[in-house]
């Protein structure tokens, strides 16, 4: 009787003890992984003589301080509600585009789909930067430079190809007869993607959002060049600038507007990490 409890009990033993080991290494993975976000935010509430002054992360006197300055002297109110703008409609016009995309490239045969396909893969290796030219001469063709306007479109543009594959594998796994029953009923092509197949991706649109919030709340680049002669319009990426002067850089200001900044990006992934995780699953599963 005791050997047999103690073979049957060793397995349990040893698969704790994996367990703990394999917990152990990954909170220690994700402590590293972390530790920027942390210095970030206990930076924000230090004054700038204790910024670099020993490893610790929190100060004794908390200098809320700081983000009344980043909020309100260095105007980063004003350039969050920019950012909010730009980031909601620029999310709505793409996760729109990305779908419709992705739905026919899903659920229909044609000529030379491989090969846009292979293009829309291709252009994941282009850089941005070599972009920004066309982008800022057509918006300012359209006489939409200087905008809030433009500034949407200009971070609306873009292959988005990591989307448009999700959409595609997505509903390239939906059942035909979803449309063909929608087609039967007197349903046309934009009733039968709006009403039948864009509902049952909600986890895809899910990874869209979060895609393109992160890409239209942090991009620095094409705001920077499209917000030159209106400083007014400038997002949060490009107001830190505000913080960094010829002889001074203000960290610890920086550092309260950047954890206002990522805030709502943590907020948003948390709301939606069940359906990230389900839309990218249910997307590239055999």
């Amino acid at each position: 009787m005791t050997g047999k409890r103690h073979s049957t009990g060793s397995p349990r033993h040893a698969h704790r003890i994996r367990s703990a080991v394999i917990s152990a290494v990954l909170l220690a993975v994700c402590l590293v992984w972390i530790y920027p976000l942390i210095w970030m935010a206990g930076t924000s509430l230090k004054a700038n003589a204790e910024v670099f002054d020993g490893l610790g992360v929190f100060s004794s006197v908390l200098h809320l301080e700081n983000y009344v300055r980043a909020w309100r002297d260095a105007r980063m109110g004003e350039y969050f509600l920019n950012t909010v703008f730009v980031t909601g409609l620029s999310i709505a016009i793409t996760v729109t585009v990305v779908a419709m995309t992705g739905y026919v490239l899903g659920r229909y045969r044609f000529p030379g789909k491989p090969a846009v396909i292979a293009v829309l893969a291709a252009v994941i290796f282009l850089p941005e930067g070599y972009t920004i030219i066309p982008v800022v001469d057509l918006i300012g063709k359209l006489h939409l430079d200087g905008s809030l306007w433009g500034l949407t479109l200009a971070e609306s543009g873009g292959a988005h190809v990591v989307s448009t594959l999700l959409f595609a594998g997505y509903f390239s796994r939906l059942p035909k007869e979803l449309g063909e029953a929608a087609a039967l009923d007197g349903a046309g092509f934009f009733r039968i993607f709006w009403r039948v197949y864009l509902p049952l991706a909600k986890p895809v649109v899910a990874v869209a959002v979060i895609l393109q919030f992160m890409h239209a709340w942090n991009d620095f680049l094409l705001p920077l060049v499209l917000t030159l002669t209106r400083p007014e319009l400038r997002t949060l990426s490009v107001g830190m600038y505000a913080f960094q002067g010829e002889e001074f850089t203000d960290w610890s200001g920086m550092m309260a507007a950047a954890t206002i900044g990522l805030l709502p990006i943590v907020l948003l992934f948390l709301f939606l990490q069940r359906y990230f995780v389900e839309g990218v699953a249910g997307a590239v599963k055999d």
